[in-house]
């Protein structure tokens, strides 16, 4: 029996490993201080230079996906240290889910890296790290379309707070900004090495830095000066309650509940507020199951009484006859019932009995939904929180709501987005697309605790507002409530874990910008140049053309 000894490395093998260790740290830290809440943005730009130094002395697959790891580990343990909640009263799953993350998510950035490594193997190292920003568009948006999807980190996402550059996602989207981040941190590479092996600057690579940092701030500059706000204007009620998310689904306190978003409501109709948004699953109860008359009631009567509209997320669920059953229905406990829930949208509207709702799609994966469940059925019983929520039905199709009040001449035409579906570009321009003249965002997030998961979530929506040009309305639980106008200016929002209210106007925008009609060119051009170099690798490959 032989035993395999691995060869000791040399002192300056050592020293080049550990010196390719510490870039890539770097580059780990640096894009994860880029994302909110600390405001050091102007770091993405740059971030990724000491990434690209080590992956062009990379050559084997292997070796080049092990570093890649290394560095986005830490950049995911920056900025999604948060997921796995950390509270006190947290569930022991979502502390499991949280911790599996940190190690699962770095595992897709080996998607931009390996299609590197084709490229390289086809056209060499130079046209490889020129489609390295394509190959990482790809990343993006191939995640955002799987059943583990939490597409979190879009590089874009990290520029809320860069008012001038953003105004292009009107455009290009967050999936451009992202484009852009890395052909800039490619041209800065390239900049910075040749300089440390000639000692001068490219000219050349230098002016199209310069002109790809011009450009988006020039057309950002023209947009915040000429862009003209139309439509009627509105005035919005925002309820932020502040209730324990843990303790909240406990039986027994639900008229309490019920009489606290009242309260906090009126003190927003005092201001003369004509729609009220109260936040995610506001009751714990599947309100419209006919087991809650009386709340039902109460709600509708606040409505009549104030001549308002309320849009509230809210549980939601439908029982069937066996025969009658959709096939993704599931039975109850006693066996004799099917039914599907929805983590749901409902909106009230005044003198009306007909309740318009929307059931989320995009569902937080083992969240709200276990993935693969509808193939592997057990696996929705392996997995489920303790307050009951992670097994929610898919909803059937984005719905934009429909209403009209006396005072106002235009039709109100809300999109009401739940919690985690702010952060999908494409899926909330889908909304726009079917005539949303506003975006509201109904969202809990106090599950985090006062951790950067809050905040980034809301800085996220600033992307959306400047995507499609709206104004979004955003109620969060225990904040961040707020409002954010369609150049991405937050005009009005709260304090985290505060009880509060208030009221902002909005204007309902009808015009659609290029991104809403076009909201996947940057991610489908991405992804069709990836497959190809990808294809084009492998039939070289099976003709000699590649070793």
């Amino acid at each position: 029996m032989f035993k395999k000894f691995k060869i000791p490395l040399t002192p300056e093998e050592r020293i080049k490993r550990r010196n390719h260790l510490l870039l890539g740290l770097l580059s780990g830290v640096l894009l994860g201080i880029s994302f909110p809440p600390i405001p050091l943005w102007i770091l993405t730009f740059a971030a990724l230079v000491p990434y690209f130094f080590v992956l062009e002395e990379k050559e084997g697959l292997a070796e080049i996906n092990r570093f890649t790891y290394f560095t986005m580990f830490f950049f995911n343990l920056n900025t999604l240290y948060w997921v796995g909640s950390w509270t006190k009263d947290a569930d022991p799953f979502l502390m499991i889910s949280g911790t599996v993350l940190m190690f699962f998510n770095p595992l897709l950035f080996l998607i931009p890296s390996t299609f590197y490594y084709f490229a390289r193997k086809s056209f060499g190292k130079t046209t490889a790290l020129i489609g390295f920003p394509l190959f990482w568009v790809s990343y993006e948006f191939l995640y955002s379309i799987t059943d583990f999807r939490f597409p979190w980190l879009i590089l874009g996402n990290s520029q809320s707070k860069n008012l001038l550059f953003i105004q292009i996602a009107d455009i290009i989207g967050a999936n451009g900004l992202s484009l852009l981040i890395i052909i800039i941190n490619i041209l800065l590479y390239l900049i910075v090495k040749e300089y440390i092996e000639s000692k001068r600057l490219s000219s050349s690579k230098s002016a199209i830095l310069v002109l790809l940092i011009s450009l988006p701030l020039i057309y950002g500059n023209f947009r915040l000066n000429n862009y003209e706000i139309t439509g009627s204007r509105l005035k919005v009620g925002v309820v932020q309650p502040n209730l324990n998310p843990w303790k909240k689904w406990e039986a027994g306190n639900l008229s309490e509940q019920l009489d606290l978003y009242l309260n906090l409501s009126k003190e927003t109709i005092k201001d003369s507020a004509q729609i009220i948004i109260w936040p995610e699953s506001a009751l714990p109860v599947y309100l419209l199951s006919s087991n809650y008359p009386n709340e039902v009631n109460t709600i509708h009567k606040f409505v009549d009484a104030n001549n308002i509209i309320l849009i509230t997320g809210m549980p939601h669920i439908n029982f069937f006859k066996e025969d009658e059953a959709p096939k993704n229905a599931k039975r109850t406990n006693t066996g004799k019932y099917l039914y599907t829930s929805y983590n749901s949208v409902l909106m009230f509207k005044p003198n009306s009995r007909k309740i318009d709702y929307y059931g989320k799609i995009k569902l937080v994966p083992f969240g709200e939904k276990v993935p693969l469940v509808e193939h592997i059925p057990f696996l929705g019983d392996l997995l489920r929180w303790n307050v009951g929520i992670s097994s929610w039905n898919v909803g059937n199709d984005t719905v934009v709501f429909n209403t009209n009040l006396e005072s106002i001449a235009q039709e109100i035409k809300p999109a009401g987005v739940i919690c985690i579906e702010s952060i999908y570009p494409d899926f909330v321009a889908q909304f726009v697309d079917k005539g949303a003249n506003l975006l509201t965002v109904v969202t809990n997030d106090s599950w985090y605790g006062n951790s950067s998961g809050p905040y980034q979530h809301k800085e996220i929506s600033v992307l959306r507002a400047v995507e499609n040009r709206r104004f979004l309305v955003r109620s969060a639980n225990g904040g961040i409530s707020c409002i954010i106008d369609p150049f991405g200016n937050t005009t009005i929002e709260t304090e985290m874990f505060t009880k509060d209210s208030f009221v902002g106007e909005v204007n309902l925008i009808e015009e659609k910008t290029f991104y809403t009609r076009n909201p996947l060119i940057v991610p489908y051009l991405s992804l069709a140049f990836s497959i190809w170099v990808l294809a084009f690798y492998w039939v070289r490959k099976f003709t000699g053309g590649v070793k």
